[in-house]
């Protein structure tokens, strides 16, 4: 391999995943901690069979949605911030919509 080609990696079209942890270490360990509880409660894994999950979880987040606008900062089950619940359930929406695109 010659010189000019010594330390090149063609990663600059590519998403910097890095940047989760470094941007944002606290929120997702919040959301790991409601996967955990989720998992614990139901099954790992389980948040992807449940039936009209898109409507179900858009109703999840909004309730956690509406427990921060009453005031209350971290859910009373879990004691995980309310938002990382909210942002779980988005997800959750994300992947099962970008899942059914590819299909």
């Amino acid at each position: 391999m010659g010189d000019e080609k010594a330390g090149m990696k063609f990663d600059g079209e590519k998403p910097r995943m890095d940047l989760l942890v470094s941007d944002m270490p606290r929120a997702l360990e919040a959301i790991g901690h409601v996967l955990t509880a989720g998992a614990e409660k139901y099954a790992p894994g389980n948040w992807q069979y449940v039936e009209n999950a898109d409507s179900r979880y858009l109703a999840a987040a909004l309730r956690h949605e509406m427990a921060l606008a009453r005031g209350e900062q971290n859910d009373p089950e879990t004691g995980v911030h309310h938002l990382a619940h909210v942002a779980c359930c988005v997800l959750f929406r994300l992947e099962l919509a970008m899942r059914e695109a590819a299909r």
